[in-house]
């Protein structure tokens, strides 16, 4: 049968328009004039008030007669959260009454792909252009690797005045005794050798403004500013006295946020190098208190060294199996020491550099190696962990200035004798003892020219040992409490530094 071809006066032509909408294959190959390309309007589900507009483009293709729809100006409240797709509202096909309908992206690819299956329809090819806009609230991911390298290095920022990276730093004399002044004390020894320790008598100065425990006391080993005292403590501060002129305090600095477990002077005596249990690491300028270097470490710090050659390389321990070597002109770790170990107590670098030992306090019942373990310090290999067979844990070690031997504090309440070369032998035949340790962290010392040894007791007391003899010459009775440390003056034959566990030094001559 054949269909009417004849058109009725009350006939819809709009639904006529729709019916006829399939063009024919010949004029396929036509385009849309540009009096056809209209902007459309569509609103966003959810919200009346934005809009997004949308244009109808034709596409270049002679094959194919489709509708471009570009995309632009997305509301940004529009965004999906981090669960669902990142999708945005397509126009799928514009009236003659100029509404749209917008559906997902999901929908669309449904009703694209139904639309090339079919043979009568018309295929569309619809272009998207994402919006510019950044989505708030999401992170890019950052690879483990880029995450690693970020942690293992420093933060080192530029030296700006206002920014973060000086440490505080509390001027407490003024005037003509800085720092850099040469002490008339001490300009007299100089130009000559260190003459023979003698041992002091009387008190010369008492300084107590640190408020809690001293851990640490050091001289500068510059001889020229000799004069000045390094202490760090348990009250976060680290300060700087004139222990030989006048025993004021020159300088506080607060670089940390817990206590300050360990410092030390650079070789050239513009520096101090602290770590604390903060985890951090901080390189100072005596001068302007401004942070050379600054990096947070993975664990809590209770010793560090300097290179004795080297003096850009320092070595850090503490509540770790593992021993960091850090390099400052890069602000990054070098070689990384291994042990299975808790916590690092002290570190003491050998002849030249090139090996160096560490006291743990790995003590077990039926076994004490580990105790005291010597390192490679180029291979980070582990040369020996059979050095101290008692068990007993050291909290200190001391190297002689001319001999090749070290001593180990105990906490047997003596002091153990080694030979600094391989295989480090313990002598047998001497023992430093009549002091009390205590599980204190007390440190021993051997005297500029070597005869002498010195070291705190538990008891407040200071004890002078005869390095040849190992007989006790002289007992002080310094401090109430205990006596951490005592450290002779690298000049001046007969001065002496003590430190105890309320904050108190005091200067002996």
């Amino acid at each position: 049968m054949s269909s009417s071809l004849v058109a009725y006066d009350d006939s819809d032509p709009e639904a006529e328009t729709e019916k006829t909408e399939v063009p024919s294959t010949s004029s396929r190959q036509t385009s849309l004039p540009s009096s056809s390309v209209k902007p459309v309007q569509c609103f966003a589900p959810g919200s009346l008030r934005t809009k997004s507009t949308y244009e109808m483009q034709p596409t270049e293709n002679t094959d194919n007669f489709g509708i471009s729809i570009v995309c632009e100006d997305l509301p940004e409240h529009y965004a999906p959260n981090n669960n669902t797709d990142l999708t945005s509202p397509y126009c799928r096909k514009a009236y003659s009454s100029h509404a749209a309908l917008c559906v997902p992206y999901k929908n669309y690819e449904q009703t694209s792909s139904s639309s090339r299956n079919s043979g009568n329809g018309t295929s569309q090819k619809r272009v998207h252009k994402d919006s510019p806009t950044t989505i708030k609230g999401i992170r890019p991911y950052i690879p483990k690797r880029l995450r690693q390298e970020s942690s293992s290095t420093c933060g080192k920022k530029e030296s700006d005045p206002g920014e973060s990276s000086n440490c505080d730093v509390k001027q407490d004399v003024s005037g003509e005794q800085t720092v850099r002044k040469i002490s008339e004390i001490i300009k007299p020894y100089l130009g000559s050798k260190y003459k023979l320790t003698e041992i002091p008598k009387s008190l010369v100065f008492h300084m107590f403004k640190h408020s809690s425990p001293v851990n640490e006391i050091q001289w500068c080993p510059v001889r020229e500013q000799s004069h000045m005292l390094l202490s760090a403590s348990m009250d976060k501060t680290i300060k700087i006295w004139n222990a030989v002129d006048t025993g004021c305090c020159l300088k506080t600095f607060s670089c940390h946020s817990c206590a300050v477990r360990a410092a030390q002077w650079s070789s050239c005596g513009q520096r101090i190098l602290s770590g604390g249990f903060d985890s951090m690491l901080h390189l100072t300028d005596v001068e302007t208190g401004k942070q050379i270097f600054s990096s947070k470490n993975e664990f809590r710090i209770s010793a560090l060294k300097f290179h004795p050659t080297d003096s850009n390389i320092f070595v850090c321990g503490g509540f770790s199996p593992e021993v960091k070597a850090w390099d400052i002109r890069t602000c990054k770790v070098t070689r990384v020491y291994k042990a299975a170990v808790q916590q690092t107590l002290d570190i003491l670098f050998l002849t030249e550099g090139k090996e160096f030992l560490t006291s743990t306090d790995a003590v077990s019942r039926d076994s004490a190696d580990r105790t005291i373990i010597a390192w490679d310090f180029q291979s980070a290999a582990k040369i020996s962990n059979q050095i101290f067979h008692e068990r007993y844990t050291c909290p200190s070690l001391a190297l002689h200035p001319r001999e090749s031997v070290f001593v180990a504090q105990t906490n047997g309440n003596y002091m153990a004798l080694f030979s600094s070369q391989r295989p480090y032998r313990i002598n047998k035949k001497k023992r430093y003892e009549g002091h009390k340790v205590e599980g204190f962290a007390v440190c021993c010392e051997f005297s500029p020219d070597g005869t002498l040894l010195v070291t705190g007791s538990s008891d407040g007391k200071v004890f002078f040992y005869n390095y040849h003899t190992a007989r006790i010459i002289r007992t002080l009775s310094a401090h109430k409490e205990a006596c951490v440390s005592a450290k002779f003056h690298p000049v001046l034959p007969s001065l002496l530094a003590t430190c105890d566990w309320t904050g108190e030094i005091k200067i002996w001559q």
